[in-house]
This record gives C-alpha cells, sequence and structure tokens, in this order.
C-alpha cells in the first residue's frame, strides 16, 4: 500500500521504475520561485579586448584599491601587468596585480599553470623595487587544483618553436614560458597539480619521473636534470603549503557568505584565446569571460560586471595577421612613445590604428559592460588619427571577423579618419579638461562599439585614470 507522502488528493502517485514520483504542487513551485534571491556577491571582472598589452594591471590596481579578494583565472607567467605605485614600477606575471592592496586577499585559480621557481623569483624580484609586495606570503592562497610548469615544459616549448621553423619556415611566436606545453599535459591527463606535490612527495616524485620520461621519448634531444628539478620542487613544499586552499570551497565561501567585492584579472586578452583568438597565434587558455567561471569555480550567475581594457591603439607581440599595422614611420612614433616592449618577452610590441572590428568581435565573445581606454596620451602628437572600422576582402565587406587566418591577412581595412589634437593631455583629471578632438575620439569609439566607456587613461599609474562615470 502506498504511503502518506505517495498519495495526492486521495490518488497514488504515478511510478517511475517503481519508485513513486512525487509532484510538488504548482503553490509551492511558485513559492520556490518568488523566494528566490539573485546572488549576493558578484565577481567583477576585467579582459583584454585585443591581442593583450592594453594596460589591463593599471585598471586592476586602480579597482583593487578598495577589493576583498583579487584572483587569477588562466594563463601562466606568459602575461605581463605593469603597475605603477608610488613613483614604483612593479611587474607580474605570476601573481595578481591585486597583491599590493595590503588589504586584499590575492587568488590564484585553478586555471592558471604554475611555475614555481618563476613564482617566487617574481616576488623576490618585485619586494626589491619597493614596500609594496611585503608580506604577500600572507595575502596569496593558491587554488591545490592548479597545474604545475616544470621546467622541462619550458624547454619543449623552445623546442617545439625550432621546429616549427625548420618545418613551416613561421613559428608560432611564444614566450617559451612553457605554457603551451603544461596545458597539453592537463589535456593529455597526465599532468601534475599543486595538491600533488603538497600532499605526498614520493608518490607526486614517481609521477613525475613518468612525466619525464613521456617528454624524453618524445623530444631525445631534451636536457633534462630530473634530480636536480625534483629537489628544487621539494625545497618548496614547506613555503607552498600554507598558501594552497581548495579553491572551489574557497570561492564558494567567497561568493555566498558575507558581502565582498571580488575582481578578477584577466591575463592575455581575448584575440589571443584558444577558441576566439587568431588561431593558431594564441595562447593555450581561455582569456575570455567563460575562462572565470572555468579557470575558479564560479557559477555563471556570480558574473557581475565585465569591463573590457582597450588601447587607444592595436599592438600585438609576436607573428600573425594584424590589419591595421602600421610598418611605417606612424607605426615607430606610437612604439616609442607608448614604449611598446614586452614585459615578458622584451620584444618590441607591433603597433597600428585602434582597430574597432577586432574590438567589437571582442564584446560579442565578451559582452562588456563598459570598456577602459588606456594611453590617449600617446597619441598626443598625431595631426590625424586613424580608426579601423570596416574589413573587405576582395572588395566584399566582411560582416564579423574571420575565423580564418589566411582570410584576414588578406584583409583591407577601411578607415575613419579624425582630427588630433596635438597637446598634451598628461595631467589631465576629468573629461571636460580633454581637448574637444580628444573627447570626440572616445565618443566615435563608444558609438561604434554600442558600449559607454567608463575611463580613459593619459598616463602611466592608477591616477592617470580618469573616471566618466
Amino acid at each position: 500500500m502506498a504511503s502518506n507522502s505517495a498519495m495526492s488528493n486521495g490518488k497514488e502517485a504515478a511510478k517511475v521504475n517503481g519508485e513513486p514520483v512525487l509532484k510538488r504542487a504548482r503553490d509551492g513551485l511558485h513559492e520556490l520561485l518568488r523566494s528566490h534571491k539573485e546572488p549576493r556577491n558578484k565577481v567583477t571582472v576585467v579582459l583584454g579586448a585585443q591581442w593583450g598589452d592594453e594596460g589591463k594591471g593599471k585598471v586592476v590596481d586602480l579597482l583593487a584599491m578598495d577589493a576583498d579578494i583579487v584572483c587569477r583565472c588562466q594563463g601562466g607567467n606568459n602575461a605581463g601587468h605593469t603597475v605603477v605605485v608610488d613613483s614604483v614600477e612593479y611587474d607580474f606575471h605570476l601573481l595578481p596585480s591585486g597583491v599590493l592592496n595590503k588589504k586584499a586577499l590575492s587568488f590564484i585559480g585553478n586555471g592558471v599553470v604554475i611555475h614555481l621557481p618563476g613564482l617566487f623569483d617574481e616576488a623576490e624580484k618585485n619586494l626589491q623595487k619597493g614596500k609594496g609586495l611585503q608580506g604577500w606570503e600572507e595575502r596569496l592562497k593558491i587554488s591545490d587544483r592548479a597545474h604545475i610548469v616544470f621546467n622541462f615544459h619550458q624547454a619543449v616549448d623552445g623546442i617545439q618553436e625550432q621546429q616549427r621553423q625548420q618545418q613551416g619556415g613561421k613559428n608560432l611566436g611564444t614566450t617559451k614560458k612553457g605554457i603551451g606545453p603544461a596545458y597539453s599535459s592537463k589535456a593529455a591527463r597526465n599532468g601534475l597539480r599543486i595538491c600533488d606535490l603538497v600532499s605526498d612527495f614520493p608518490v607526486f616524485e614517481e609521477k613525475f619521473r613518468v612525466l619525464a620520461d613521456h617528454f624524453l621519448t618524445m623530444y631525445p634531444t631534451l636536457n633534462l636534470d630530473v634530480e636536480g628539478e625534483l629537489a628544487q620542487l621539494k625545497s618548496y613544499v614547506v613555503r607552498l603549503r600554507p598558501l594552497v586552499t581548495d579553491g572551489v570551497y574557497f570561492m564558494h565561501q567567497a561568493l555566498t557568505g558575507p558581502s565582498k567585492k571580488i575582481l578578477v584579472e584577466g591575463a592575455n586578452a581575448a584575440l589571443l584565446d584558444i577558441d576566439f583568438g587568431t588561431y593558431p597565434f594564441v595562447t593555450s587558455s581561455n582569456c575570455t569571460v567563460g575562462g572565470v567561471c572555468t579557470g575558479l569555480g564560479v557559477p555563471p550567475c556570480h558574473v557581475g560586471r565585465v569591463y573590457g581594457v582597450v588601447k587607444a591603439y592595436t599592438t600585438r607581440v609576436g607573428v600573425g595577421a594584424f590589419p591595421t599595422e602600421q610598418d611605417n614611420v606612424t607605426g615607430e612614433l606610437l612604439q616609442s612613445r607608448g614604449r611598446e616592449v614586452g614585459v615578458t618577452t622584451g620584444r618590441k610590441r607591433r603597433c597600428g590604428w585602434l582597430d574597432l572590428i577586432l574590438v567589437r568581435y571582442a564584446h560579442m565573445v565578451n559582452g562588456f559592460s563598459a570598456i577602459a581606454l588606456t594611453k590617449l596620451d600617446i597619441l598626443d602628437t598625431l595631426e590625424e588619427i586613424k580608426v579601423g572600422i570596416m574589413y573587405k576582402v576582395d572588395g566584399e565587406v566582411l560582416p564579423s571577423f574571420p575565423a580564418n587566418m589566411d582570410v584576414l591577412t588578406r584583409v583591407k581595412v577601411d578607415y575613419k579618419t579624425l582630427p588630433g589634437w596635438c597637446c598634451s593631455t598628461e595631467g589631465v583629471r576629468s573629461m571636460e579638461d580633454l581637448p574637444p578632438q580628444a573627447r570626440d575620439y572616445v565618443h566615435f569609439i563608444e558609438d561604434f562599439l554600442q558600449v559607454p566607456v567608463k575611463w580613459v587613461g593619459v598616463g602611466k599609474s592608477r591616477e592617470s585614470m580618469i573616471k566618466l562615470f
């Protein structure tokens, strides 16, 4: 005989596989829906909207001033963020830029691949520059699920670049930091994670040797120092263990607990995304908004405002198609005035006009709430400024940004020419004080993208970011 709980209005409930199906009364369902609340805490996300080097570190530093938690969700020490505080220039590659805020926790999520010698060397070098990084270990947490970049991953990265150059005559222009090989190990399911290193070292050592042998089989010329690297890794364990936490639980507590301001700092940029970037000249992680969810364990409903960082012109490091590139005097001017040298590689960046087709595509993928427009002051000396507004191939207009890089190399760009302002904007601290032509430049970008510009950068420091609303 059916129990009372399996009865509804005197009738036995329907059964599936012999078990009663309990139907919730519609009134109860409506009550449940009415009682559903929006998530208390949402993450604010800062992402690059071009090929990187847009000045994300400056924007993150600005927002991190009153943040409670600042997170990295993907990439590795192939990223480079420069932050200037109290006239001291700090360079970050693995550490979140928000680590300079002594009142905030910094968190390196599971989507990041970590080269431990690089992490500790980075901290030591920045400690020597100023007082900003003092006590960093007390305010840094690392996800136990983050994968480790080993020295042999970096060596393999270099070998792979050499092979590409020899076989096809063109490499990818990687940073040779081992990022691609480490993500390859992760995808092949033979990678090792932080939790492996800090739990049982003899077991970790055994797995490490197997992984090293795997790469040695693939690359016989690989120069491996297995014993030396194991000794180095073992020396980090005591220092590392207090920093390691269950990243999923950490983020869940942060998102569902008392009110907190949580900031996510994206590395690399939209056009370097493994899925949406200019493949194959991309990085090996998702540096668009989806990487926030997978790289931190954040449910999509907890993603709040997404800010896209756009340089007032366009730069690119390494090889790959670049439709608005100016391989001429203008490009040289932008490179020298903008001090366009890679933080990670030291390579000169290729420079060109602002490409709004590219930025609009980044907006399609990320859904930017607003834009931070950086380095506007670099354009101060130009009498006229061009902006890419349309792609054509063989005279036909392309409706969007092409996936095929062979097509992108054939693109002809239609430009809108705007008047320059030919005066210095450094020191300007309000939109009203910008020259009218500079304001028109900002408004043109807003109108084209249909996204508001929230900040305009006219200098190096966080104070140079003019807040518009």
